[in-house]
Order: C-alpha cells, then structure tokens, then sequence
C-alpha cells in the first residue's frame, strides 16, 4: 500500500540503508553510537513536533478561509438585495415622474414644445442612469463572483497540497516506525548472539585452565616418579653388572 500511495502521488521512496552494517558488535558501549541515537531521537521529535504545528496551521487556514467564504456569500446576497432595492425604487420613481409630466401636460393641455423636449432629456437621463447604475451593479456582481471562484479553487488546490503534504509525512513515520522495529529485531538477535559468544568463551577458558591443570599434575606425578626410580635404582635406571672376561682383558691391559 505504502508504494502504491507512492506511485499516485508521484514520491521517489529512499532506499532503507541497514545502520546496522556500520555498527562493531565488539564495540557496542562506543560513545558515538550513542550520540548518534540520541541525534536520530531528537530529529524524530523535532519531526513529530513540526507535524503537529502543520496540522494546527491547517485548521487555522481552513477555518480562516471558510469564514471569508462566508463572508463573501453574505456581501453576495446583500448585493443581489441592494440591486432589487434599487431598481424598484428606479421603477418607481420613474413611474411616479411620467406621472408627472402626464399630469403636467393635461393639466396645461397645451404645453410648449420645449418644455416636452426637455421633459424627453429628463427621461433619456434617467434611463441612461439607470443603464449605468444596472451596468456598474452588474460588473460588481460579476467582480464578486469572480473572486467567490478564485478563493473556491485556491481553497481545493491548498487542501490537495495539504493532503499530499500529509501523507508524505505518513510514509515517513511509517518508514521510521519499520526501521525501528527492525533495528530493535537487529539489537536483540544481536545481544543473542554476544551472550552465546561470552557464555562460549567462557566454556573454553574453563576447559583450556582443566587441560593445563590436568596437564601439570600429569607432569608433577611423572616427575615424582621418574625420582623414585632414580633413588632406588629401579627400571631403566638399574645399575647393569658387568661380565668377568671383561675384567680380565682390563688387567691383562694394565
């Protein structure tokens, strides 16, 4: 699973090197094997530490920004409401001054030609501003709308990145939690292992001192013996008598 979710999400995996292989069994009380664990566990708490400051920004910017989008519908709605406002006080308005003029014109029955025509410039004003103030409304509703989209798509791009950004920190715990259960595997088939060799070094320093002793008496009883047979003349060590017709030659000589 762990190299599926790497491949989907495109992450080049590091190859898990053995610690191990660097580590003298003879030599395990090294103050450097020391140190380096003691480096390797305060990495693992710095990253722990800044996983969960990530996690606590997240929340913060997710929140922050669902507060802006609500804010944003609010302005939204409040727009749209505005907008009806204010074309039906221009419609009315502009009902109530037709009336107006339609009253003006009975009442006089026959009014000049330039009154009517600037009556006619009052009305084209008005709907002209009205046309600008429905365009610029318009653009406003436009410009909003916009922007609801731009934060929308920002939010789910940051919340893939978060995502991704927070199963990358998975694999990276996981990887560490694996080599560490096999690092504490390694360390106690280890430990196994010196204990036989001491408890064996042990069996043949023992059996080396019985040979030795074993050996020594041997020589001390050989020893002893061998003195025995000397003193009382005993074995090869008899005193051998020798043959008259050897005597007589010796005279015969002298």
């Amino acid at each position: 699973m762990t190299q599926l979710l790497a491949d989907k999400f495109g992450v080049v995996r590091k190859e898990v090197k053995d610690e191990l292989d660097l580590i003298d069994p003879k030599n395990l009380d090294c103050l450097e094997y020391k140190i380096d664990k003691l480096e390797n566990d305060r990495v693992r708490r710095d990253l722990n530490r800044q996983l969960r400051q990530q996690r606590n920004h997240f929340k913060s910017v997710t929140y922050d920004c669902n507060t802006d989008i609500d804010n944003l519908k609010n302005k939204v709605g409040d727009a749209a409401l505005n907008i009806e406002i204010c074309d039906r006080y221009v419609q009315n308005w502009q009902n109530a001054r037709t009336e107006q003029h339609t009253q003006k014109i009975y009442d006089k029955e026959a009014p000049s030609t330039q009154v009517i025509e600037f009556y006619k410039q009052k009305v084209d004003q008005e709907q002209r501003v009205h046309t600008e103030v429905e365009l610029l409304i318009s653009i406003l509703i436009n410009e909003t709308l916009d922007k609801v989209e731009h934060w929308m798509a920002k939010y789910e791009k940051d919340m893939e990145a978060m995502d991704l950004k927070i199963q990358l920190k998975k694999n990276d715990w996981e990887n560490t939690e694996e080599r560490r259960i096999q690092l504490e595997e390694k360390l106690k088939k280890h430990g196994e292992e010196i204990e036989n060799w001491v408890s064996f070094k042990d069996k043949r320093e023992a059996d080396r001192l019985y040979r030795e002793n074993m050996n020594k008496s041997a020589c001390m009883i050989q020893a002893w013996w061998r003195g025995l047979l000397v003193r009382f003349e005993l074995g090869p060590y008899k005193p051998v008598k020798k043959r008259p017709t050897q005597e007589k030659d010796k005279k015969k000589k002298k």
